[in-house]
């Protein structure tokens, strides 16, 4: 893999957390930057092993010297939730547009060799029809996505302008272990788990019939680790799906839960349907997704008595 040392945003959240456990259990040094200001995190997750500073990613004189003699960074940090974007647009162009730029001309300046952008696919809007493939032209619905895609622009000026390796992974609805649950714009998967366990109607938003492409944790952090192959040029300045390539609806995984559910009204600036294509990933990444998510759930339904 050619790494030795990483530097991994966010490094504390729910993705980030594991890929700086897998960077450290394949013996790199990490350097993990995280301000702790997910608001829908129940707990922060610090690996004691890893080389960890409480920084905000847009603070250049702060973070600049952590980024000397990294190979690759893993950028993770964001303002990651659709709704509370809509209450907060400055925060979100701040962190995710500024925050990127910030993170991508440290990288420049200390010669990293390359930088694994985590992006979204509510990139893809309404008009751009399933399966969602990455030549379509993004539809931003919302200032979550248009901050987000921004970070994308970025990355791709500093590969063509400056010779900065990137590389754009687009996350398909991310659940698993460690999953935020905090407050009503959490994720749903871990939403849900918490609502009936705590004997609690799911919270299920419109008619749920949305449809997602639910992507296990552990296949994100595969997907970096394959993106982040120093030795794979092909990768340097592309988009990659990551997602499983089939998708449920919200009403479908409360069903399968089972127990009580109640629907709450509509929200605005999301999308209807989720669906990766990825077969660009299959073949440029060698990556394949291998978690089922109502496997999933059965297993944790059985493992916490739920």
């Amino acid at each position: 893999m050619e790494i030795k040392k990483a530097l991994v945003t966010g490094g504390a959240g729910f993705i980030g957390s594991h890929i700086v456990d897998r960077l450290i259990e394949l013996g790199c040094h990490v350097v993990v930057i995280d301000n702790e200001s997910a608001e829908t995190h129940d707990n922060f997750y610090w690996n004691k092993k890893a080389e960890n500073y409480r920084e905000d990613i847009c603070d250049y004189e702060s973070i600049r010297s952590l980024f000397n003699g990294v190979d690759v960074v893993f950028h993770l940090a964001a303002e990651s939730r659709i709704q509370p974007t809509l209450h907060n647009p400055i925060l979100a162009a701040k962190v995710n547009s500024v925050g990127t730029c910030t993170i991508l001309q440290c990288s420049r300046e200390a010669n990293v060799k390359r930088v694994i952008y985590s992006s979204t696919s509510s990139s893809y809007g309404l008009k751009n029809k399933i399966p969602n493939s990455e030549e379509m032209i993004p539809e931003c619905l919302n200032p979550y996505s248009v901050s987000k895609v921004s970070g994308e622009e970025f990355c791709k000026m500093y590969t063509n302008l400056f010779g900065l390796e990137t590389v754009i992974l687009r996350y398909f609805n991310v659940y698993g272990e460690r999953q935020p649950t905090k407050g009503q714009y959490a994720p749903v998967v871990g939403l849900f788990l918490k609502q009936k366990k705590e004997g609690l109607p799911m919270t299920l938003v419109g008619d749920g019939l949305q449809r997602r492409d639910f992507t296990y944790i552990n296949d994100v952090v595969s997907a970096n680790l394959a993106a982040s192959d120093l030795q794979n040029k092909k990768v340097s300045g592309e988009i990659f799906n990551i997602g499983t390539a089939e998708n449920h609806s919200i009403l479908d995984l409360a069903l399968h839960i089972g127990g009580e559910y109640v629907f709450i009204p509509p929200r605005l600036g999301e999308s209807k349907e989720s669906l990766a294509s990825n077969s660009k990933a299959k073949f440029f990444l060698q990556w394949s997704p291998e978690t089922n998510i109502k496997s999933w759930i059965d297993t944790v339904k059985e493992k916490e008595n739920i």
